[in-house]
């Protein structure tokens, strides 16, 4: 088959994240994103590379026989969720064998035993998200003005998602009141090829337990302040109107003329309140800004970290000595090892997220924390402490090999990796098996119900160096 080819298939599998195999009557296997197995469908080859066929679908011709109806009416359009035309068991079920095709080939090449411990569901399946992004824009070219996510394989069409189930009834009142206060007076969003207009994007933060709202607008710089400054006053007031469940304690400015598509920062001004939430995991207190990282999903989060510190606690470590942890965030990880250990050392390089963690701590009255703002790759280099246990939960793309090289030196007897990626995790595993480790037990946490995303744990030990 060659480019533009137009197959049928059924779907045999999925790959992380959402990547089908689709085989044909006549053998051939093709990949395409967003199936689900045992769907017929029909598509056309898009890309041939080093002998892999890619597809991209044209129509379902057969639901897979386990398929629901979708509770959401942006399901399909919207390029948030993957699997909510899927039962919740069965979801979780596609995940779990997802993450265990990924580190099974990489963790059974050792010679001793690991234990896969499946998959933990959510406890909370809607509505679980404290934080969302959501852009300006329009769903076609000179259109209405939305205000919600990205069409699904598309980067410039936008489709308000004020019916969104992953997010509470205040986020779309938030969003639903801020597309139509705009709409209504009038002023442009930002267009991503021609870098002009005002609207880029709305950030809401809500805390789990706290109940605390921070709504966030992000614009150009491209209005007057005489002009902007009463609009902007006006959509405060009215948003401090609403009816909402939480509470809103703060409301930003946010100004970005930066021309990615992303949300930065070149300045902040508060048009009411304070510039944070305070939110509570497993009886702390966090202090939550505007850009540092959370786990999106508070429950989840508690079990997640429950999980790690169960490891942690099997593996006869954490009892007094030197903890590092490393890609804190705000610290959440630190603080809940701080009355098992001496000293823990964190490692961040958002500075705002490092700043949020040492006033944690200290809310928290733990004075046995220590958070430091930098590369890890760095500032592993300016610590003289020596760890003796290191727990790593990096973003998406894994740890830096040279930072893990650093890391592995150290020769700590467990590691415990934290992972949102787990195709990072396969990767920086297979390293660490290498160079003297072995996993010993491993686990997938379903902290993203109805997306592809999830997250994984995974417990290491040296192993003992027989001339020792």
């Amino acid at each position: 088959m060659k480019k533009g080819d137009e197959f049928e298939g059924k779907v045999i599998e999925t790959r992380f994240p959402q990547t089908g195999v689709i085989e044909t009557l006549d053998g051939t296997r093709i990949l395409m994103k967003k199936v689900l197995p045992g769907q017929r469908v029909r598509g056309f080859i898009c890309k041939k590379k080093a002998g892999l066929l890619e597809g991209r679908l044209l129509e379902v011709t057969e639901k897979a026989p386990n398929e629901v109806e979708p509770p959401c009416p942006h399901f399909g359009t919207c390029g948030g969720c993957a699997y909510l035309n899927l039962s919740y068991e069965d979801a979780i079920a596609l995940k779990e064998q997802q993450v265990y095709k990924l580190l099974s080939p990489v963790f059974d090449r050792q010679e001793r035993d690991w234990t896969w411990e499946g998959i933990k569901a959510s406890p909370s399946l809607y509505g679980y998200r404290n934080k969302m992004e959501f852009t300006f824009g329009d769903a076609v070219k000179d259109g209405p003005l939305e205000l919600g996510m990205h069409r699904s394989g598309n980067f410039y069409d936008i489709i308000t998602v004020d019916q969104c189930r992953i997010m509470d009834g205040d986020y779309r009142k938030i969003l639903a009141y801020t597309r139509d206060f705009f709409a209504e007076h009038q002023i442009p969003h930002f267009h991503r090829l021609s870098h002009i207009g005002y609207l880029r994007h709305l950030l809401v933060r809500k805390g789990w337990k706290s109940g605390e709202i921070l709504i966030g607008l992000v614009t150009s710089s491209q209005m007057e302040e005489e002009k902007a400054d009463p609009v902007l006053s006006a959509w405060r007031d009215g948003l401090l109107s609403l009816e909402t469940e939480g509470t809103i304690t703060g409301i930003l400015h946010i100004l970005n003329d930066a021309q990615a598509d992303a949300v930065l920062c070149d300045r902040m001004d508060i048009l009411y309140g304070r510039d944070y939430i305070q939110e509570e995991l497993l009886d702390l207190s966090f202090k939550v800004s505007t850009f540092s990282f959370f786990q999106t999903n508070s429950a989840g989060a508690e079990l997640l970290y429950e999980t790690a510190r169960r490891y942690i606690t099997e593996a006869g470590e954490g009892k007094g000595g030197v903890v590092f942890d490393l890609y804190s965030g705000t610290g959440t990880i630190a603080q809940m090892m701080a009355s098992a250990a001496d000293e823990v050392v964190g490692v961040e390089i958002v500075e705002e997220a490092v700043e949020a963690a040492r006033e944690s701590a200290k809310a928290n009255g733990l004075t046995n924390c220590r958070f430091l703002a930098g590369d890890v790759l760095k500032v592993l280099d300016e610590i003289e402490e020596k760890p003796d246990l290191i727990i790593l939960d990096p973003p998406r793309d894994g740890v830096h090999p040279k930072a893990l090289r650093k890391i592995m030196d150290y020769g700590v007897k467990h590691l415990i990796y934290i992972s949102c990626k787990p195709t990072s995790l396969a990767r920086d595993g297979a390293i660490l098996l290498e160079n003297g480790y072995e996993a010993v037990k491993a686990v997938a946490c379903d902290q993203f119900p109805w997306t592809s995303g999830v997250e994984s744990i995974a417990l290491f030990e040296r192993k003992e160096d027989p001339c020792s």
